[in-house]
Formats: C-alpha cells, structure tokens, sequence
C-alpha cells in the first residue's frame, strides 16, 4: 500500500520545464492521463482516456475544456498544472482517495478557475470537509456544485448557506446523508 502512495506521488510531482516545453495544456493532459483521470478538449467530443493516443499536432491546438477524475490518484501535490488551463468549465472529482479540503482550497485559488469553471461535482471523496466546500466560495462564475457521498460534511445546512451567500447564482445539488 505504501509503494502505491509513493508511486502515485511521483506521478503527480509538477515538472515546471515540461510545462515550458510543451504548454500548460499539454502538460496538465499527461498529468491528468498518467494519474488515470480523463480530459476532454474544447471543440472535441470524445474523451481522452489514452496516454498514448494523446493527439499530435501544433504545440497549443487542444486546450482541455473538461476533466473527469474519477477513481484517479491526483493529489495536491500536482495542481500546479492546473494554472495555466484557461478552458476549463467543468471538473468531476469521485472517488479520489487523494482529494481532500487543501486540493479543494487550491482549486478555488486558481486564478484561471475562478473565471472558467461553471462545474464541479465531488462524489464519494471521503477527505472532504466542509471547510474544503466552503473554500470554493472563490470560484466565483460557478453555475453548478454537485455534492454526493461526502462523509466528512458534517454541518451541511451551513456549509450550503455559507456557499450560496457566498455565490448567489449557484444551482447546489446536495445528496448527501
């Protein structure tokens, strides 16, 4: 069990110079894929899910417009990739055994989010707290939270206050115990 926590922690570790190289959708995308999480680009339908098949072509035609990662191992430690996305719209956190409040507080400090993200949903992610919901209140162009499965939220009436205080024009999907 140990060696798949350190396995997983060197999938995630940032590498700021293939971030140069290739851009930061690039780099977010083998990020993303190599942790067993999905991306789909902006104009594209499809799902990437292959490391291997990611697409070719010129260096920034495919700027990752959503992420899906469920049952994937990113943790913290990776978010730097995300910076540089400025595309994205929604993101499905379930079942990540790595989430916990300090990836939600970094996902709502990321700049480029805070503009793009319309979407998120966290399910079955059982490190989160309310105090990682109620730090999203700086996604600040958030249309939809889908919360579900979360054992860690204790004061859900609260946290779902605070939250639509916070953001008047969230539609908050609550399915939680």
């Amino acid at each position: 069990r140990r060696f798949w926590g350190w396995l997983n922690a060197v999938f995630n570790k940032v590498d700021y110079e293939r971030i140069q190289a290739v851009g930061p959708d690039r780099a977010a995308s083998e990020w993303l894929l190599r942790c067993g999480a999905l991306v789909r680009y902006k104009g594209y339908q499809k799902w990437q899910q292959d490391y291997n098949g990611l697409p070719t072509g010129p260096l920034g035609k495919y700027k990752i417009e959503a992420i899906n990662a469920t049952d994937s191992c990113i943790m913290y430690r990776g978010f730097d990739y995300l910076d540089g996305l400025e595309h994205v719209t929604e993101i499905t956190l379930q079942k990540c055994i790595y989430i916990q409040d300090q990836c939600l507080q970094r996902l709502s400090e990321t700049k480029n989010l805070q503009k793009t993200l319309l979407q998120l949903k966290i399910i079955s992610c059982g490190n989160v707290t309310d105090k990682g919901i109620i730090a999203l209140h700086k996604l600040t162009n958030l249309e939809y939270l889908y919360l579900s499965d979360l054992p860690g939220i204790r004061e859900k009436e609260t946290t779902a206050h605070i939250l639509q205080q916070a953001l008047p024009n969230l539609e908050l999907e609550l399915d939680l115990e």
